[in-house]
């Protein structure tokens, strides 16, 4: 092989280099000046071991429920993750005893928008919380186009985890529940313990999942079996009923889903992202976009109806916790003082 001495070819497995490995790499010499530049979040940490970028949401005393701050944060580590040519895929997870308990309505539902936790830095833009809870009160008008302008931002932060270039999995433990469910859905894979709870319990009133994904991931009689109940299933029958990849006692979920994640990042990046797209192009096709957008508007709706502002006022007058306890408990599925935010 005169003149091809250093080719890949002659090396064992050349294949396994990532993209930033070997002389040949198009990355050779290009290292970045700071390749682990250190950034605070308020909602989320991220680190990338070897190939693995790991997102994790770090409101742990919340139940990681959702804030303003999180679709930005969300979205800026996906694509972090997505430029860094070191990173084969990305695992998104949850501290504390939850993946996520959905949006942190406690918020808007008692506290007028104001989260105490210091100056948003979505002030003044259509995801100011503030500006979000004046749309929401009951004895005003309400502009729909103001809700949609919020909650499609909400829902295209989230899809950078189904539109990422890289594949990426959601390992979900305790609760994933209302809003936290949105983001899941987006991802690739679902790795659950077997006893997360998993559903979307504000369709019972005051919501319908924004997101749209149910019947894309578990059909159409699947999803309307949870959705038109608010029921939600254990992570064992989300990995019977094909909403998770699979599911393992607790005490196991870390070791088997690090198992998969070090598995695919094995592979070539670029054959994860032909693999993917080529994926992605048929789940595409049926209309996940289209189900986005009816969706969010829907969930818009169901926060303004007669029964939407009789759940928000009896969360403002009696707090959340008592109106998701009278919500839930003639479905018998309601745990005293253990209903995550957003649930």
């Amino acid at each position: 092989m005169t003149g091809h001495d250093d080719h890949a070819g002659t090396r064992p497995a050349a294949w396994r280099d990532g993209w930033d490995e070997g002389d040949d790499s198009l990355f050779a010499g290009r290292e970045p000046d700071r390749p682990d530049a250190p950034a605070e979040y308020r909602t989320l940490t991220y680190e990338v071991t070897g190939r693995i970028a790991r997102i994790t949401f770090n409101r742990p005393d919340h139940g990681n429920a959702i804030t303003a701050d999180t679709p930005l944060e969300l979205a800026a580590t996906v694509e972090r993750a997505d430029l860094d040519p070191r990173v084969h895929v990305i695992l998104l997870a949850g501290r504390g005893k939850g993946f996520c308990g959905g949006y942190d309505l406690g918020i808007f539902a008692e506290h007028g928008g104001h989260t105490g936790e210091g100056p948003d830095r979505t002030t003044g833009t259509v995801l100011d919380p503030i500006m979000q809870a004046r749309n929401h009160n009951p004895f005003g008008n309400w502009d729909p186009m103001a809700d949609y302008a919020m909650m499609s931002r909400f829902n295209r932060a989230f899809a950078s985890l189904l539109h990422a270039n890289k594949p990426t999995v959601a390992k979900i433990h305790g609760f994933c529940v209302a809003g936290g469910t949105d983001i899941a859905l987006y991802c690739d894979q679902i790795v659950a313990a077997d006893d997360t709870k998993i559903g979307y319990p504000p369709t019972r009133v005051w919501g319908v999942p924004a997101a749209g994904m149910w019947a894309h991931r578990l059909g159409d009689q699947r999803a309307k079996r949870l959705l038109l109940t608010g029921d939600c299933i254990t992570g064992r029958q989300a990995a019977e009923w094909g909403l998770a990849v699979e599911s393992a006692p607790a005490e196991e979920l870390d070791r088997r889903t690090e198992d998969l994640v070090e598995r695919i990042a094995r592979m070539p990046v670029n054959q994860l992202m032909m693999v993917k797209l080529a994926l992605n192009s048929a789940l595409l096709a049926q209309g996940v976009a289209n189900s986005t957008m009816v969706s969010t508007v829907f969930d818009g709706m169901s926060r303004h109806t007669r029964e939407g502002y009789a759940f928000q006022l009896r969360s403002a007058t009696a707090g959340f916790r008592e109106a998701v306890r009278e919500r839930d408990e003639p479905f018998g599925d309601h745990k005293s003082q253990q209903s995550p935010p957003g649930s």
